[in-house]
């Protein structure tokens, strides 16, 4: 009895094992269907037999020797619209391409000017002085009425002259608030400029308050012999530009690479290295070379050369009596030397040149001057920054500075210097941007140049 009881007891109990383990396959069988019918779905085989075909349909690569130059032709086919990072200089000349390809977009520069509003990119092309941008008589303080100003309107830059200085430390703290102020703003910090260029134009080594040694004017290196007269230039130039930056500054309007032609020409006088220009041109160079290794943007000035002519710009007009072919024997030769050394920053002359333009039109208003010459013609891809808008030659011609630098603009000019009124100039190329007299992509071209060596680049 006791093992017919047993016995029933096993056989339930392999029964219910058997039951079991049917459920488990059962429920593994629906778990499968339900995967591959979930795949299926989404199109997971689909997209693999659309590869595996692809794939089959595809040639197969030629392996490159390593005698032949198929590698550049690979990287070419990978090209479009881009640049090929490509070191030309382990190749032979018949190996260099002929054609250089457009170098590749900053994409941090591009995120910069895709986020600036119309009035933040127009103000950028703006340098003043502080007393411009407050409306104060005399400014040595960047308090909060600089901060409230610059918040409003975060120009490019600010130039600073000996008014402003009255020792190291006033001029450090307001060089660094100025800068804080700007950058809070807009985020792109400004170009901190003054002339500094040694013997009578220097704004800071003439304050005895900074006991800084003045280098002397350009005339006297000019005159030593060749080696030590190149020696000496960029030493001039290394020198101001040590205590330019630790002052705070970043950008000089120096050097002066106007050819002294003639000795009448008194604006510029001392200020210039000689009558030889290449002389000129290779002097200017080495003192631009002496800057920027101490960390300072040079500014060649003044183009097309103020070297050859009597009168003073601050006061009038003031005409260049020379064809085309006459400056490029002689004024022209220093700043086609610093188009080809990347020179950073050019400053345009108010001269008028009008046997090259046909009329009376000063050089930094004239589109034949700075876009048909000097960005065309001699092929100069840095910032053209015009002299001072203040000047005689400008406001008698322009009276409303409004009118001065939507032409300026125009012309070729990234940056508009010293507008005589800075509200009446800012608002009128802010109006022409808008209503599409001036394009924006003209404005992003001038951004482009600005951040570019704003930003350090090559």
């Amino acid at each position: 009895m006791d093992r017919d009881r047993r016995h029933k007891r096993v056989v339930r109990q392999r029964i219910l094992a058997i039951i079991f383990t049917l459920l488990v396959l059962a429920v593994i069988t629906f778990g499968l269907f339900m995967g591959i019918k979930y795949l299926n779905d989404t199109g997971v085989f689909e997209r693999k037999a659309e590869l595996e075909t692809e794939a089959a349909s595809e040639e197969p690569a030629e392996e490159a020797s390593e005698t032949d130059d198929s590698w550049i032709a690979v990287e070419k086919e990978e090209i479009v619209d881009d640049y090929a990072d490509v070191d030309t200089s382990v190749l032979s000349e018949d190996e260099v391409p002929t054609e250089e390809p457009e170098p590749e977009s900053d994409e941090e520069i591009e995120s910069i000017i895709s986020n600036l509003d119309m009035e933040e990119k127009v103000a950028q092309l703006f340098i003043v002085t502080p007393e411009e941008i407050t409306g104060m008589t005399t400014v040595t303080r960047a308090g909060d009425t600089t901060k409230d100003a610059l918040t409003l309107y975060p120009v490019g830059g600010l130039i600073y002259f000996a008014q402003n200085f009255e020792d190291p430390d006033q001029t450090k703290e307001m060089l660094a608030n100025t800068t804080q102020y700007i950058t809070d703003a807009c985020g792109i910090a400004p170009f901190l400029a003054t002339d500094e260029e040694g013997g009578r134009v220097a704004r800071l080594a003439e304050n005895e308050a900074f006991e800084l040694e003045n280098v002397g004017p350009m005339a006297d290196i000019g005159k030593l012999d060749d080696t030590k007269a190149s020696d000496e230039a960029y030493n001039a130039g290394a020198a101001i530009g040590k205590y330019m930056s630790e002052l705070g500054f970043n950008l000089d309007f120096a050097p002066v690479a106007d050819v002294l032609t003639s000795k009448s020409s008194e604006a510029i006088g001392d200020r210039s290295f000689g009558s030889d220009p290449e002389l000129v041109s290779k002097l200017s160079y080495q003192f631009a070379s002496g800057l920027q290794e101490s960390g300072i943007i040079p500014c060649y000035k003044h183009f097309p050369g103020h070297g050859s002519v009597a009168g003073d710009t601050h006061e009038t007009t003031v005409v260049i009596e020379k064809t085309k072919e006459e400056l490029e024997t002689s004024d022209l030769i220093p700043f086609r030397n610093a188009v080809e050394n990347d020179a950073p920053m050019i400053m345009a002359s108010q001269l008028s040149c009008p046997e090259i333009t046909g009329d009376d039109t000063p050089t930094s208003l004239s589109a034949v001057m700075l876009t048909d010459i000097l960005r065309d013609e001699m092929g100069y891809n840095g910032i053209i920054i015009t002299d001072s808008f203040q000047m005689g030659a400008v406001t008698q011609v322009y009276p409303d500075s409004g009118d001065a630098a939507v032409a300026a603009i125009k012309a070729g000019a990234d940056i508009v210097l010293m507008p005589a009124d800075f509200n009446e100039a800012y608002h009128a190329v802010l109006s022409a941007a808008s209503s599409g007299e001036i394009e924006e992509q003209r404005i992003d071209d001038s951004l482009r140049r600005i951040l570019i060596v704003k930003l350090g680049r090559d």
